[in-house]
């Protein structure tokens, strides 16, 4: 990205691509390995995932090729929203799982992919393929990408504590 755009560095890309597909991509100030790292150890997972203010319960988290994951994002009302999803591929530079909100019918197949850029830096770029165009426009229109930049910010933070 040049220098002198006015987005910065850490905005995240959000782009419809076809009628079931949107792909993100967010640049890191850290290696691939590192922020694929965040997205395959529990312990790191918890201190990037949800809003801010909410914490995360970890009821599975098997980050390998055939594993599956449930987590629990929850607020201090009390209130929590439940997701899971299974592990097609797990491998350096390559994560392909299910992802599912508990409360809502549909399945979105995600494809993340992390890749080393010049000077130390990486992107994470995803595809998140939803079940029909309906359920496509419907993820849109509820904020999601507010949510996953939120999510990005934590991991940028998480990265730089790791100095």
């Amino acid at each position: 990205m040049p220098q002198d755009d006015p987005r910065g560095p850490a905005e995240t890309e959000h782009i419809r691509v076809g009628d079931q597909s949107v792909r993100h991509r967010r640049e890191f100030d850290a290696p691939a390995s590192a922020v694929q790292r965040a997205h395959t150890d529990p312990e790191r997972f918890v201190r990037w995932m949800g809003p801010h203010g909410t914490t995360v319960r970890l009821d599975r988290f098997d980050a390998v090729t055939g594993g599956a994951f449930r987590y629990v994002v929850e607020a201090a009302n009390g209130a929590g929203w439940a997701f899971r999803g299974s592990y097609h591929e797990v491998v350096p530079g390559r994560i392909v799982h299910t992802w599912e909100y508990e409360g809502e019918i549909g399945v979105t197949l995600e494809t993340l992919r992390f890749v080393d850029l010049e000077g130390g830096r990486s992107a994470l770029e995803i595809t998140s393929t939803h079940a029909s165009k309906e359920a496509c426009d419907a993820v849109l229109a509820s904020g999601i990408d507010a949510g996953m930049d939120e999510d990005f910010e934590r991991i940028d933070e998480l990265l730089a504590g790791q100095g």
